[in-house]
């Protein structure tokens, strides 16, 4: 199938802009309402816009009618204790999919890697139009945090690191990307997350916003990657011999060398 993509993207698959600004008030993320969503840890979500205008996080194409990640409905007891972070999301002017603040508990790297995880954003996404990507917001300053991002789940010589200072700001294609978020803060990271439709609106917020697709990559000890990769192998096969003793089938083992 052929999608509109943006080329800012086809490199490296993500950019990151310039940060914003001017700092914005805790009190528009703290205010929120938060349910219980998994994803790279211990999270929470409080949407912002949802299929249907609820408080809620499925995937659209798990509605009825389904649909692709886009087209998302505002919610009001929402967004309007958040009017900085709902113009921040509507900001690039592209269509708007789920749009919603995560909050994230301190994890371990090792937590990060078996959290890494590819997102659905395009499920029924019709040929020829906009490839769903994310976009993010760094709430909180967690400097010694980063996003993790992976080519290859298993392969840390595909993986990028990126730090999450306050206000950091990048686009990323999360579904090509195996993904996750190290927190090494003591308190909770608070991010602004908001799927985008490619196209011309998208190019050019990017643009006028410095989009980078080349960032250093935070070193880490090899050390510790072995020991997360490790982790990851034990967990995944702990988690794989539980569900089969359900008589449910996990994903194959995976061999680590």
């Amino acid at each position: 199938m052929s999608f509109i993509t943006s080329a800012a993207l086809a490199q490296t698959g993500y950019v990151v802009l310039s940060p914003l600004a001017s700092p914005i008030d805790s009190a528009e993320w703290l205010s929120l309402e938060y349910v219980g969503w998994r994803s790279s840890g211990v999270t929470r979500f409080a949407p912002l816009a949802s299929y249907a205008g609820e408080i809620e996080c499925n995937g659209f194409w798990n509605q009825t009618p389904p649909r692709t990640d886009k087209d998302g409905v505002w919610i009001t007891s929402q967004t309007e204790h958040a009017p900085t972070l709902t113009q921040l999301a509507q900001e690039p002017g592209a269509n708007v999919g789920r749009c919603r603040v995560i909050e994230l508990q301190p994890n371990t790297y090792a937590d990060a890697i078996y959290n890494l995880h590819q997102d659905d954003n395009n499920r029924l996404n019709d040929d020829g139009t906009g490839w769903v990507v994310r976009s993010y917001v760094n709430l909180t300053d967690d400097s010694d945090s980063l996003l993790i991002l992976r080519e290859d789940r298993f392969d840390p010589a595909t993986e990028q690191r990126l730090p999450l200072p306050a206000g950091t700001r990048m686009v990323v294609d999360t579904q090509r990307f195996w993904h996750a978020v190290w927190h090494r803060g003591s308190t909770p990271r608070y991010s602004l997350i908001t799927s985008l439709t490619s196209g011309p609106e998208l190019d050019a917020y990017i643009a006028e916003n410095n989009g980078t697709p080349h960032v250093e990559s935070v070193p880490v000890d090899p050390a510790l990657i072995e020991d997360a990769q490790l982790e990851q192998h034990r967990r995944i096969e702990e988690r794989r011999r539980a569900f089969e003793a359900q008589g449910i089938v996990m994903e194959p083992p995976v061999e680590l060398y």
